[in-house]
């Protein structure tokens, strides 16, 4: 009996020591657990996520930003009417790169959804701002470009065109399941708009919620800047494109939009004395001798190709540019001129590369994404990008009439690097949850791939 019960004891005491140490097992698991996840999530945040190469080349263009300004803005620095230094506007260049690139990484950390959330309300504010520059806007050579907040100008119109991508990448996107087979251009003869019921239905299922969008945010672009306007239309029917709406109904926009060009010519209308008298400097740089004309008559377009050929294979030389003096803008209209002159045409061609490089990365980030929205959104800001930098780069080789539009990204100016940063920002965004597989993936919004 004591045996026995020494034992049950025995056998109690070991049962209990046994769930003991088990506990102790279990708490040590436990904790061990919860520190692997604390060191997992501590692995798991990076600042930097995204297309790897894409950061590279953001990168690259931010340090030939501080170069080109910095060498470029010698003509104001030491202009008669200012006291100011190379180095203010250096330091002026690095706080907008600075801030700029902060809000671009946390851009990247906001997922896709949120973007088409709140696509809406940021395109509609992103009109009526444009709108109010008119109104209250500054305006320059002739121009209402950009809205005073104290030391700062902003140009809403650089909000618009991003805005535009981000809203007609989020209607392209709903409508996937049928946009094949939608009508989205009404008929010439507008006088059926109202009393045809295919034409009140073009206008419902396709003109309004597609086409609008796009007409609306070049309509108020055109008057101050024209070349922006072009620009965004030419993104935005690249992405019908790729969004499958029909080819045909696209052709029928293309003739809609040669025929407001000739509308506007014909009325005057806009900034078109000014697109019209670029474009006549332009014939004429092609078809009539310069040889002997007196240079203070030489316009902008031929300074940055006699830039152009004074920089020849390897460039004079960082600080060297003689014809910075002869520019107007050499830091932003024509800094492309402005960089192959100091640095020669071989890094001039590497820095073109490196715009193209970003659509190519933007088109392997569209093929991973599987669904419409991110895709569409993708593409649609590395066009605006991409063709922006070659707007600008043939105007300095005269392969095209002066825009003033500015190398994205390295030409001086806060509200044109602010949101090429932001869009930058996006694209990283979606390359991000490609990596995390994180896209909401609904299935009227699938696009189909080819191989």
């Amino acid at each position: 009996m004591e045996a026995g019960a020494a034992d049950t004891a025995g056998g109690g005491m070991r049962r209990r020591s046994g769930s003991a140490r088990s506990t102790a097992a279990g708490s040590t698991g436990v904790a061990g657990s919860v520190a692997g996840v604390g060191e997992a999530g501590k692995s798991r945040f990076r600042l930097f996520t995204g297309d790897r190469v894409l950061w590279i080349i953001i990168a690259a263009l931010a340090v030939i930003s501080v170069l080109v300004v910095y060498s470029s803005t010698a003509k104001m620095a030491y202009d008669a009417h200012t006291a100011r230094t190379t180095a203010h506007f250096l330091r002026q260049q690095l706080m907008i790169l600075i801030v700029s690139l902060g809000i671009m990484i946390a851009v990247q950390k906001i997922n896709c959804r949120v973007y088409n959330l709140f696509s809406r309300p940021i395109y509609y504010v992103s009109v009526a701002l444009t709108v109010a520059v008119y109104f209250i806007g500054a305006t320059t050579n002739g121009a209402a470009r950009w809205i005073p907040l104290g030391p700062f100008q902003f140009q809403p119109s650089e909000a618009l065109k991003v805005a535009t991508v981000l809203f007609l990448a989020r209607q392209l996107a709903g409508r996937q399941s049928k946009i094949d087979r939608l009508r989205i251009v009404p008929s010439w003869k507008f006088w059926t708009w109202r009393s045809s019921a295919l034409q009140r239905k073009i206008w419902k299922e396709g003109t309004w919620p597609i086409l609008m969008p796009v007409l609306v945010s070049c309509l108020v672009i055109f008057p101050a800047h024209t070349s922006s306007a072009v620009l965004v239309f030419l993104a935005s029917w690249v992405m019908m494109l790729i969004g499958r709406v029909r080819f045909s109904e696209l052709m029928k926009l293309v003739g809609w939009a040669l025929a407001g060009v000739v509308l506007i010519m014909v009325l005057n209308l806009g900034r078109s004395e000014t697109a019209e008298g670029r474009v006549s400097t332009w014939i004429h740089l092609w078809t009539q001798s310069q040889t002997e004309k007196p240079i203070e008559h030489l316009s902008d377009t031929e300074r940055s190709m006699i830039a152009i050929h004074n920089g020849g294979l390897l460039g004079e030389g960082a600080g060297q540019s003689a014809m910075r003096v002869e520019m107007i803008h050499p830091e932003s209209d024509y800094a492309y001129a402005f960089f192959v002159e100091e640095y020669g045409i071989i890094l001039a061609v590497v820095l073109l590369m490196l715009y193209l490089w970003i659509f190519f990365r933007a088109i392997e980030i569209f093929r991973r994404c599987g669904t419409a929205f991110p895709g569409l959104l993708v593409l649609g800001l590395a066009l605006l990008i991409t063709c922006q930098a070659l707007l600008h780069i043939m105007v300095t080789v005269n392969l095209i009439p002066e825009t003033g539009q500015t190398l994205p990204l390295i030409s001086r100016g806060g509200s044109s690097v602010l949101f090429t940063t932001i869009a930058l920002g996006m694209i990283l965004s979606v390359s991000r949850q490609n990596d995390e597989q994180s896209h909401d993936r609904p299935k009227n919004e699938e696009l189909p791939l080819g191989d």
